[in-house]
């Protein structure tokens, strides 16, 4: 009895210890607590300057390397020259004008178109008949007719000559009655062509001791050196006619006085 009662108590013992080992086996002790306080900071560190660049310097001009000496390239196959055009020859008709003038720089005017200054040579003026000015400060300009011929063609113009071509119909007043008659003018003088033979004459525009307009009067008086006097007035009573006469027979006085050359008829 007390035996069946041991092992039965041996038994129980055997059945407790064996259920405390499959207990402790399947639920491990927990883990260890973390520390929660929390972890030192590293210290700062100063930061670190940055190292000074090393200064770099230009090798000298003997020490630089030498540049590869590059391989001669082929030289490119020249292309053939073009041909030379021969210029054309100037039409059979063209004409080339040459003008000239005795003062430098006189202004040139073909059909009132400026050519240029003299002395010039021009292609730009065709054949045929055309009007030519010349002019030129302190002179008297000159036009005139000018017939343009294919080729080379030259003209002179001389503006230092006095040119006059004045003519003038006129009654001359006596002390009893009057006569009709007609006053020339050119650089070689002066005369009065009439019928009446006494009244006649023919002098040098420098030998006048009177030449003068009176445009209120409508006269036109001449005397001659150390001769006659005379009063011309125009058959119409046009004082206009006297007056030009007058001026453009004047202006010619002056530059033969001043000792231009006159022209030659």
């Amino acid at each position: 009895m007390t035996r069946r009662v041991s092992v039965r108590t041996l038994s129980v013992c055997a059945l407790l210890a064996t259920g405390l080992l499959a207990t402790s086996c399947s639920n491990p002790a927990p883990p260890a607590a973390e520390s929660t306080s929390p972890a030192p900071k590293p210290a700062p560190t100063a930061p670190k300057k940055a190292a000074p660049k090393p200064e770099v310097k230009a090798p000298a001009e003997d020490a630089r390397p030498a540049e590869p000496r590059k391989r001669d390239a082929k030289p490119a196959a020249e292309a053939p020259a073009a041909p030379v055009e021969a210029p054309a020859a100037p039409a059979a008709d063209a004409a080339m004008l040459r003008v000239e003038v005795d003062v430098p720089d006189a202004q040139v005017f073909v059909d009132r178109v400026f050519i240029g200054k003299a002395p010039l040579t021009t292609t730009d003026v065709k054949p045929g008949s055309h009007r030519l000015n010349v002019s030129a400060a302190g002179y008297e300009g000159i036009a005139q007719s000018l017939d343009v011929k294919p080729g080379m063609q030259s003209v002179t113009v001389k503006l230092r000559e006095v040119r006059l071509d004045a003519s003038l119909d006129v009654v001359h007043k006596h002390r009893m009655g009057s006569c009709k008659g007609r006053l020339v003018a050119t650089p070689q003088g002066l005369r009065y062509v009439t019928d009446d033979k006494d009244d006649t004459f023919t002098t040098p525009l420098l030998d006048l001791d009177t030449f003068e307009v009176d445009y209120l009067a409508k006269n036109l008086r001449i005397k001659l050196k150390g001769g006659k006097r005379f009063d011309f007035t125009d058959p119409e009573g046009n004082a206009d006619h006297l007056f030009v006469f007058h001026r453009d027979v004047d202006k010619a006085r002056e530059r033969l006085k001043k000792g231009d050359t006159p022209a030659q008829p």
